[in-house]
């Protein structure tokens, strides 16, 4: 199963990698990276079907918001999953992702067992 994780900080893959490593490593789930909302949407759009089934997306980004993309890959791809990642936990925030079809919404720093919880169940289906 594929993921994509979109933000703006380089860093963000390095700590992904590190976290997931034995689900990466078994072939349980492959990851990708985006640092835009922009370049997502272009690697959505390059695969027809869209490989990815589940995307991690921070919501402050230059540009297009993370909560910009949820609502483009809503009605682009309905069939992909996102959940939204804030270095703010306000509850606007949250309030929009989740109205806007957001499956979940993490805070910063990531709870990466949380995160798993998260895959796993998607996994499972």
């Amino acid at each position: 199963m594929k993921f994509l994780v979109v933000d703006d900080e380089k860093d963000v893959e390095i700590l992904f990698r590190q976290k997931l490593r034995k689900e990466i490593s078994s072939g349980e789930i492959e990851i990708e990276f985006a640092f835009s909302a922009n370049e997502a949407l272009e690697l959505l759009r390059s695969r027809k079907p869209p490989d990815v089934m589940y995307i991690f997306s921070d919501i402050n980004m230059p540009g297009m918001t993370g909560l910009d993309l949820l609502d483009k890959v809503k009605v682009e791809f309905p069939e992909i999953k996102v959940s939204m990642i804030s270095a703010y936990g306000d509850g606007e925030n949250y309030d929009r992702a989740m109205s806007s079809g957001a499956k979940g919404f993490f805070t910063k720093p990531i709870d990466f067992d949380t995160l798993k919880e998260e895959i796993q169940g998607f996994l499972n289906k």
